[in-house]
């Protein structure tokens, strides 16, 4: 493929965003409705709810997609259905492996203990407490050794290969790709018309997964991705035409840390060929999203799910079109009690 063409504009606040021209189509050719079978097992079809408020503000139907209410707490647990399910008889008895900075790790933790399948998930020490616990609980074995995600990923690779465990990638595989694209088409259902759907943007999975799946229904519908300013490694590999590696920062986008791979196969080429344009929030602007989200929705929404609503409120956002209705996915809801009352405050 050819350099990716970047356009540069700004909205009302400081981010930057780039639109990035879709190519001719690469990677995998998912199997959806074998994802839609699998998923269906293990998640619910979560609610597409209206915003009057923020359609106001937009001038253009706003509505929000509550993965935050998705089993689990957010919307991996559709990949991690999607592939623990295709394991042969073999690699279930020998177990699964994940890493995971918690979203990923719960979702795997759950769907291998409801399969009766030995799961361990690699973490950060950094690892937000609430979803540690929750992926003990669903028995999981957890590991919480390494100091950044890239070290807990390399982790995951070495019980892969000295136990034979299968890994569950959290985001470079076509069976966890093809799970989460699954959400699209249930908003296509939902809303036939829809134009626009943001998404936020970590490994690339979900954002992949959308992209495929809506523009297999809906060819001339568009797909944002909106990435962290401290959680930027898929959009500043964009920007240099191949994967690279980026120094951890905190953030309170927890959920979208970590690297996407020097070695990544799937979601890179894919983001970058289906995707339609780039968004990227600053941290305070996550914080007022999910104080919104709190305060107006009525909604707890973690901040690496609330990064597509910050868009928006920060005005950031334009519609690409006048065509129809956007959503927004807010992506999950899995919070410590303790952020849960710094948002409150």
């Amino acid at each position: 493929m050819g350099r990716v063409r970047l356009h540069r504009f700004r909205g009302r606040g400081d981010s930057i965003g780039r639109r990035i021209a879709p190519k001719t189509t690469v990677g995998p050719d998912l199997e959806l409705e074998a994802a839609r079978r699998a998923v269906g097992g293990f998640a619910i079809p979560t609610p597409l709810l209206f915003e009057p408020e923020l359609s106001a503000r937009a001038k253009t139907p706003i509505y929000l997609k509550l993965e935050c209410l998705q089993v689990t707490g957010s919307f991996k647990i559709r990949g991690a259905a999607n592939r623990i399910t295709a394991l042969t008889e073999e690699q279930r008895r020998r177990g699964v492996v994940a890493c995971s900075s918690g979203n990923h790790g719960k979702a795997v933790a759950h769907v291998a203990g409801a399969c009766g399948i030995p799961a361990v998930i690699c973490t950060p020490e950094w690892v937000d407490p609430v979803k540690r616990s929750a992926m003990e609980r669903a028995g999981a074995r957890v590991l919480a050794d390494g100091k950044t995600y890239d070290e807990a990923d390399a982790q995951a690779g070495e019980l892969q290969r000295q136990e034979g465990m299968t890994l569950v990638h959290p985001f470079d595989d076509p069976l966890v790709i093809a799970g989460q694209g699954t959400l699209a088409l249930e908003i296509q259902e939902d809303l036939p018309d829809v134009a626009e759907i943001l998404v936020p943007l970590s490994g690339g999975g979900l954002a992949a997964g959308v992209a495929y799946a809506l523009k297999s229904v809906s060819p001339h519908a568009t797909v944002t991705a909106v990435s962290a300013q401290r959680a930027s490694v898929m959009l500043e590999s964009l920007a240099a035409g191949k994967p690279i590696e980026m120094a951890e920062e905190g953030t309170i986008a927890s959920a979208l840390s970590g690297g996407i791979g020097l070695d990544n196969t799937y979601t890179f080429a894919m983001v970058r060929d289906w995707i339609d344009r780039h968004l990227s929030v600053p941290e305070e602007a996550i914080l007022e999203a999910m104080a919104y989200a709190l305060s107006h929705l009525h909604l707890v929404v973690e901040g690496g799910g609330a990064v597509a609503l910050a868009a928006i409120l920060a005005g950031l956002w334009l519609p690409l079109s006048d065509s129809g209705p956007t959503v927004i996915v807010l992506s999950g809801g899995n919070l410590d009690p303790k952020r849960l009352h710094e948002v409150a405050r």
